[in-house]
This record gives C-alpha cells, structure tokens and sequence, in this order.
C-alpha cells in the first residue's frame, strides 16, 4: 500500500493561512485594546471631574445649553424678555454654482429688502461670507433653502424675543443685532444678563406687567379720544421706590425697533422735559409749611386782585374775588395766591426746595435715556412766582412722581428704582418735610379730589388724592394757548399712601365727553381714576368707602356758597 505524503505547495499554502490568522488575531486585540484605553481614559476623566473639579466646570455641560442671555421678568415672574434660537441665512459667494443672475431675482422676491442687483453684487463679490438675513422666520428659510443652491448657508444663532410684544416697550429697550443691549434696561444690564456665573438666572423688575398694561390701555383710549400727540404715566411705591408702570406713548415694539419712527422711540416719563403747571402748586405750600412762611392753614391771601410782575399780570383762570385759605387755594388752584406765598418764600428757599427734590439734575433712575431739566438760570421775582405754579421750570413726569411720593409718605425722598427691591435693599432717603407737613398734605390733596379740581380723579372706595396741572407749551418766546400739557398727579389711598399714579396728555383735544374742554381735570383726571380702579385690586388695595381721611379740621377753613354740600 502506497503511503501519502503531503505536497510541499499544500504545506505552504497552510502555514501561510495559519500566519495570516495570527497577524488578524493580533491586529484585533490591538484595536480592541486601544478601544479600551480610549474609554478607560474618558471614564477617568468623567471620574476626576466629577470628584475634583469644582460646581462651574461640572455645570459646564448644562450651561452650554442655557442661553447666552439672561430673562429678564417683572416682579412676579412674568417674562419681558427672553432668549431663544433663531435662524440666520447667509451666502459663500465663492462656492455659488448656480446662475447667480436667477438666484439674485429670487432671493430679491424673498427678501425685498434688496433689490436683485444687489444681491447680484453680493453673489459675484467673491467674498468669503456674508449674511443675507438675520432673525430670519422659520418660513423664510424654507423659502430660500427651496432655491437649492448649495452656496446658500443657513445656522441657528441666540435671539431676543420680547414675548409681550410692546408692553413696556421704553422700560426694556432693545437688543443690536449682535444681542447686545442698546437701550432701556437690556442696555443697563448688559453685563449682569450675559455674565456666565449667572446664565439662566432671571432678572426681575419692579415692573408689574398687570399694572404697566392698564397703565398703557387706558393711556392709549385717551389718547385716541382726545387726539393728543402723547401721553406717559406712572405707578410709584410711596415707600420704596420701585416703578411698578412707567409708559410712554406712542409706544413701539421692541422685536423689531428698526422699523419704527425714532419719536416712538423717545420715552416721555424720563426724557419728555415739560413745565408741568399746577401740579406744582401742592409742592410750594409744603416748601412754605417748612419754611415757616404759612405758618397756619387759615392763613389768608387775597385772590381779588391780580398780581402785578413788571409788565405781566397773574391771573386766575376762575376768578374768585376775595381772600381765600390755603387749603382754598389748592381747592381752587390759585396762581395768584400760590404767587404771593412764593414771593414771600424768595429765591433762596424756593431754589432750595426744588434742589431737595432733584428737579435740578436729570431724574434718579437706572435708564439712560434721561432728559435734563430746564433750571432757571435768573431767579428773579419773575421766576420765583411762575415756578410756584409750574411754569419758567421744566421736569420729566418722573421728576413728578418722586415728588409726590415725598409729599404723602411722611416727607421722604427717595430715587425711583426699575429694580425689584427686597426689604433690607430699600434706600434710607433723605428728608424734605416733616411728618406733620406730610400729613397736612394728604388731607388737603384729598379735599381737591372731593371738592375741588379733580373731582374726576375719584375711584370710588380708593380715597384719591391729588392735583390738576395744566400748561401751555412755550412756542416762540411765549406760550401756544391751544396746545396743552394736561396733567394729574394722584396717590392712594390718601388715609395710608401706598402708590403714587401720573398720568399726562401731550396737547389733549376737547371732545363732546369733556364739553370742548382740554384741561387736565377733564382729561388727564379720568385715566387717573380708571387707573387705580383697574390696579387697586391687584395690588391689594381693597375699595372701602367707610374709610376716608380725616379732613374735619380743615372743614371750617373751606367757604361754600349756600345749598352747597
């Protein structure tokens, strides 16, 4: 029997595959050892970090996810301003494949904002990059990506989105196209909203957004019904500070500021510099109450006769013929008399007492968009009697608010703030009047609620308070009769002042509601009241029409014809 014997090219071919096995074998544990060493190290590096590294760097991960600027809220909670995703839409020149002359025209038809030969321009600069729309919607960008040009770019990038539209529109401002603040509070908080040891922490405001709407609703039904070219209110904690409204109108809406008229951007509360008229005339008597120059309340002057300065003559609008009080003054809101208490107050003191109110630097508050006030640069006898009632000096409606908040909270100045303050952030102030002073005030601003001018400023149960202004607007060295700034400046409730509320009309038209009349105690007066009507309940102040101020004492110093109740 033959034996058999293997051929030497078999015996080769096997140690060859055996070899090949081997190599394959090794080049897998090798791969799989590298796959090991590469998880081993990224485990590790998980391990140290979460062992040794501190609160920052382990939240760096979720922080990448947050936005790249803070929310800012008012003071319950309710988003002003936000942060979110948008779409950007962009253009490689260079890597254009397409007829560029086509893809200009439809991109012109998309986005008119250039016209084709523009965007033909842009397409055959040859340029790297460049953007075609910023903030784009997410329909635009469908529309465009459906040219199907591959040189087209699109990217997501951070967006300021004011979810409330206009509402505070000239508290927030806005953000420039690279999300930086350029106006309003975004531009005051710039720094603090894009810190990285604060992403994600809202900013809260004083704003309330319930009080700030009914604030702008009713402003803006004013506005519409006396035709009048402006309009600004305020809503101001007597104790603290804090605004809880402050608008201007006409407003704009903050997502797209760009496309509207610069004068909707000018905010009327902190830039609208304004002689302000008989809203002032409360602010001398208590100037003259802490001078010592009324030294009792049943002090009489005499309103018969018109006061003669230089050339000029003061007159009362309603003449009243006879001596008169001072809470009859205010009742009846007497230039002449608040001119004769201010000529025996002189320059000095009445100089003094507007500088102890700020009306002679621009106002306290955090905004940038402030105006400065016009302070009289000759405080002659003229001067001195005009400013008493508001006119020869000019302040923001702010200027006003913090005025009055003085005069009802026990005498006490503080800056108004935009800033949510907690209980130990309230300022000390500094003191302008006494607490009899101020309790003197409360009952007579009562009384011109009840019994005289602002009558129409009443919300029943809210125990208004307040004073009626109104100017006429310098024009060519003189005054425009017709063109009026119509003011009330309120607080409530007079019996304990929590709010101090303004409203203003910038040249208010009369209307068959107010008889052809355009003063302030027809106009400005019944948004006042709607007002307090609409945020007195969301502010806890309750109507109770068995509580008032106690003005009996005063009863006595006020004539009232026969019949009259």
């Amino acid at each position: 029997m033959t034996a058999l014997v293997a051929r030497p090219e078999r015996v080769r071919l096997a140690g060859q595959r055996h070899q090949a096995t081997v190599v394959t074998h090794q080049r897998l544990m090798l791969i799989m050892l590298l796959f090991l060493g590469v998880t081993a190290a990224v485990v590790l590096r998980i391990g140290y970090l979460a062992l040794f590294s501190d609160g920052a760097a382990r939240g760096g991960a979720a922080n990448a996810l947050l936005p790249a600027r803070g929310d800012i809220v008012d003071r319950n909670g309710q988003p002003l301003a936000r942060s979110i995703d948008a779409w950007t839409i962009g253009v490689h020149p260079a890597k254009i494949i397409g007829d560029r002359e086509e893809i200009a025209v439809r991109l012109a038809r998309l986005m008119p904002e250039r016209s084709a030969a523009e965007y033909l321009e842009i397409l055959t600069s040859g340029r790297t990059f460049q953007f075609l729309r910023r903030r784009a919607l997410p329909e635009l960008v469908a529309a465009v990506n459906a040219i199907g040009e591959p040189g087209l770019a699109f990217d997501r990038e951070p967006d300021r989105l004011y979810p409330q539209a206009g509402l505070g529109a000239h508290v927030l401002g806005w953000t420039d196209i690279d999300g930086h603040g350029a106006a309003g509070m975004e531009k005051v908080l710039d720094a603090a909203l894009t810190d990285p040891a604060r992403r994600g922490a809202p900013t809260a405001l004083a704003i309330d957004s319930r009080v700030q709407a009914a604030m702008e609703s009713e402003l803006a039904a004013a506005m519409t019904s006396l035709q009048a070219i402006g309009a600004t209110g305020v809503v101001l904690d007597v104790r603290t500070g804090e605004l809880l409204a402050l608008a201007s109108l006409p407003a704009y809406n903050p997502n797209a500021a760009g496309r509207f008229a610069l004068d909707t951007r000018f905010n009327r509360a902190t830039m609208g510099v304004y002689e302000l008229g008989s809203t002032f005339k409360p602010i001398t008597v208590a100037a003259a109450m802490e001078a010592g120059v009324i030294k009792s309340l049943g002090q009489r002057y005499d309103a018969a006769h018109a006061v003669a300065v230089g050339r000029f003559r003061i007159n009362d609008s309603h003449p009243i013929g006879r001596s008169i009080t001072i809470p009859e003054m205010l009742i009846h809101s007497s230039n002449i008399v608040t001119a004769r208490i201010s000529d025996q107050m002189g320059a000095e003191r009445m100089a003094h007492a507007f500088r102890q109110l700020g009306f002679d630097e621009p106002a306290h508050v955090e905004l940038p968009e402030k105006g400065r006030t016009l302070w009289p640069g000759d405080w002659g006898r003229a001067t001195i009697m005009n400013t008493g009632f508001g006119h020869g000096i000019a302040v923001t409606p702010l200027h006003l608010a913090t005025a009055y908040a003085t005069l009802v909270n026990g005498g006490v100045w503080r800056p108004a703030t935009l800033m949510k303050l907690g209980p130990d952030q309230v300022p000390r102030g500094r003191r302008v009047y006494s607490e009899e002073t101020s309790a003197r005030m409360r009952q007579m601003l009562r009384l011109i609620v009840t019994e005289g001018t602002g009558k129409k400023a009443e919300a029943p149960g809210y125990r208004v308070g307040g004073k009626t202004g109104t100017a006429e607007k310098p024009k060519d060295g003189g005054y425009a009769r017709k063109s009026l700034v119509s003011t009330f400046a309120a607080a409530f409730p007079m019996d304990d002042p929590r709010y101090v509320v303004i409203a203003m009309l910038d040249e208010p038209k009369g209307n068959a509601e107010t008889f052809g009349i355009a003063t302030a105690g027809w106009t400005a007066a019944p948004v006042v009241s709607k007002v307090v009507s609409r945020i007195g309940p969301l502010l806890g102040v309750l109507p109770d029409e068995r509580r008032d101020v106690d003005v009996s004492d005063l009863m006595p110093l006020i004539w009232k014809a026969k019949g009259a109740r």
